[in-house]
């Protein structure tokens, strides 16, 4: 039997709308999206459910709001089980989750106290991401490299075969997006985010959030785990604490992370949560594995 994978998507997937079918249609997936609400004592799913995008991109609330709803997609799914799961950045802590290593009730407050923290860094230090296509990930290593002497900008995403992200300050990363439409990158296009995610200028957020990750309680997953920071799976409580601390500021071995679960036998994915990022990164890795997108309710209806 085909090995399966489930994925997670991260900070960027959120519409206004998103999860209100399921809150609907599930008594499950009420009382999961009431108690996120009781437990951090925000009326999160009113967001959620009616916006204002504005008040939704705030990552206080977006990063619980992605995680609540793919958490609850998981823990609905039945006929499907995963030998294998990972999350691209807020995600991971959806994988941990679906995965066991991470008690849902735990993980909501301790993603809240994420998206705090970095919202916090952002108004901090002020920065920017911009995606590359196009450009050779060396070649975009040594242009942020050559212009750190303009602001901090790094690699922040290996997303996929010519995609990378950079991260930094303004002034970094408008010179290295420059440089990279100069070395010839077919499109580099500035995101629209609140802050420089996985770079340096995060380094305010990794105190808070260590505290709050070792006042969590952590088992051993269930299934591989296949981290950001090294795109493997952690072999230890431990690990993952750690790795979870090390990705505020590293970059996302993205590309990385599904090469070695394919290399590991994964033959099918699936992407649990808002949106389909993941499913079109997955296609420009390897176009040949089977993509499987589940977000609304009618698309977890035949796995129920």
């Amino acid at each position: 039997m085909a090995k399966k994978a489930f994925l997670f998507p991260g900070q960027g997937s959120q519409y206004v709308g998103m999860a209100k079918d399921l809150f609907e249609k599930s008594v499950e997936a009420r009382e999961m999206i009431k108690t996120a609400d009781d437990i951090l004592s925000v009326n999160l799913s009113y967001i959620m459910f009616n916006g204002p995008v504005d008040e939704l991109k705030q990552s206080e609330y977006t990063q619980p709001a992605i995680f609540l709803h793919s958490v609850v997609l998981a823990s609905l799914i039945r006929t499907v089980s995963a030998d294998a799961a990972a999350g691209h950045s807020l995600g991971e802590y959806s994988a941990y989750v679906a995965s066991g290593s991470i008690q849902f009730h735990e993980a909501i407050k301790l993603v809240r106290t994420r998206g705090l923290a970095m919202q916090q860094a952002g108004d901090l230090n002020k920065g920017t991401m911009a995606a590359v296509i196009g450009l050779d990930v060396d070649k975009v290593n040594d242009i942020c490299n050559s212009t750190s002497a303009d602001g901090v900008v790094q690699c922040a995403n290996f997303n996929s075969p010519g995609q990378v992200v950079i991260s930094g300050s303004v002034e970094g990363v408008k010179r290295g997006m420059e440089m990279c439409k100069s070395a010839g990158a077919k499109i580099v296009k500035e995101l629209v985010v609140s802050a420089a995610f996985h770079s340096p200028l995060m380094e305010p957020a990794v105190e808070n959030i260590n505290k709050a990750i070792d006042q969590t309680n952590f088992y051993q997953s269930k299934i591989p785990v296949y981290t950001n920071v090294t795109g493997k799976s952690a072999n230890s409580t431990q690990e993952i604490k750690n790795k979870l601390n090390e990705q505020i500021t590293a970059p996302v071995q993205w590309e990385a992370s599904i090469r070695n679960m394919i290399d590991d036998e994964v033959e099918e994915f699936y992407e649990i949560g808002p949106g389909s990022v993941l499913q079109g990164l997955l296609k420009r890795i390897n176009p040949d594995v089977k993509r499987i997108g589940i977000d609304k309710y009618e698309d977890l209806e035949r796995y129920l």
